[in-house]
């Protein structure tokens, strides 16, 4: 099946001489769903800022700021990140929360178990609501 045109084919937009880019897998394999959205925008932000060794030397504060996110939703987003293996942190000093992040190859295998993980039910969140409410 031949691909479609786009809509404005001279206007072909070609990567400009330093740029970053991101595995197709993370769509096709689900992992993409496994982030959630914050952790998504997160891994983006590390691609396009990240050195040709895949380094990023953004701090906490700057991704929040450049996301328009939390600090807390920024740090939820990296320990996400974190936990599936797709980046690695080495901080500045010891127990320093800033440093280098380093995104890594994606692991051969695509995640499994509950592609929801993050999403909560409203009827949760009607019952918290009601519990502090009371």
């Amino acid at each position: 099946m031949p691909r479609p045109e786009p809509p404005l084919p001279q206007l072909n937009h070609t990567p400009p001489r330093a740029f970053g880019w991101l595995d197709a897998r993370l769509l096709h394999e689900g992992w993409l769903a496994r982030l959630g959205p914050d952790a998504v925008a997160v891994l983006a932000l590390l691609a396009i800022a990240a050195d040709r060794r895949g380094s990023s030397f953004f701090g906490r504060a700057r991704m929040s700021a450049a996301l328009s996110l939390s600090r807390e939703r920024v740090d939820l987003a990296l320990a996400r990140l974190l936990e599936l293996r797709l980046v690695v942190h080495r901080p500045w000093r010891t127990r320093h929360p800033d440093g280098v992040w380093q995104l890594l190859p994606l692991p051969s295998e695509p995640p499994v178990g509950d592609r929801t993980r993050g999403a909560v039910r409203l009827s949760d969140v009607v019952d918290e609501l009601r519990r502090r409410l009371t």
